[in-house]
């Protein structure tokens, strides 16, 4: 009979956040990239509560009481996302992790991200593991002013206003510097982000050890179109 601590460790899961402020490109990145990683995906935004989006909706910036409980339900939703796959996956399996759109301003927002700070007033209906059980890493989208208001006014059908622009740049505070952070130009095409994306993660992660996701077929289901493993290495120093 095997014993337990014969058995091979689980590789460590991963949180990967694409963050920037409004009009960088979020999601267009997150999807991109997820095509070659394969992680499931959390659009940020679909978790904000109806008074969030409402005070968005008249151009009324949201105030730290707002994200706080709304960046808590990002961080729990993508733990309770990690342990679903780790109860499917066999022990030695590739490696769990999920995608995750947030705009991330503060530091302490991105903390409560990676799991290492719980604002005092969201109540904990459980437990969390603890926050090095799942690495957590930022895809920063790093933009220069007149390109995000250009983009901006071109924006339609969004929540978001222009005018809240202003509001989200005087909050942002830059995550360079930080560890586990990549960041990505706004102005390269989202192809060569994705290359500098995954270049930036595989020196943090090494292995990435992640089944991506091909292009499904017409009519091909979801759950079937699943390419070959692509291994991203850790540069040779």
């Amino acid at each position: 009979m095997t014993k337990e601590n014969d058995q091979p460790a689980r590789p460590r899961p991963i949180l990967v956040v694409v963050m920037g402020v409004a009009s960088t490109g979020k999601t267009t990145l997150a999807k991109a990239l997820n095509e070659r990683i394969g992680l499931p995906y959390i659009e940020g935004d679909d978790l904000h509560p109806k008074a969030n989006i409402d005070k968005m909706s008249i151009g009324t910036p949201l105030t730290d009481a707002d994200r706080e409980p709304w960046l808590e339900l990002i961080r729990t939703t993508a733990e309770h996302t990690i342990a679903e796959q780790q109860a499917r996956l066999p022990v030695g399996a590739r490696r769990a992790g999920v995608m995750v759109t947030s705009s991330a301003l503060k530091r302490y927002y991105r903390d409560i991200l990676r799991g290492t700070y719980k604002p005092r007033k969201v109540p904990a209906p459980f437990d969390p593991p603890a926050p090095e059980a799942i690495a957590t890493y930022f895809v920063y989208i790093k933009a220069d002013d007149s390109v995000l208001r250009e983009r901006m006014a071109k924006r339609e059908g969004h929540f978001f206003k222009p005018k809240m622009l202003d509001s989200q740049l005087a909050t942002l505070e830059s995550p360079e510097g930080e560890d586990g952070v990549v960041v990505v130009p706004l102005d390269a095409n989202t192809e060569e982000q994705v290359r500098i994306a995954l270049e930036g993660l595989a020196e943090l992660i090494g292995d990435l050890d992640i089944e991506p996701v091909k292009e499904r077929k017409r009519g091909e289901p979801e759950e079937v179109a699943i390419a070959e493993e692509i291994e991203v290495h850790k540069p040779v120093e």
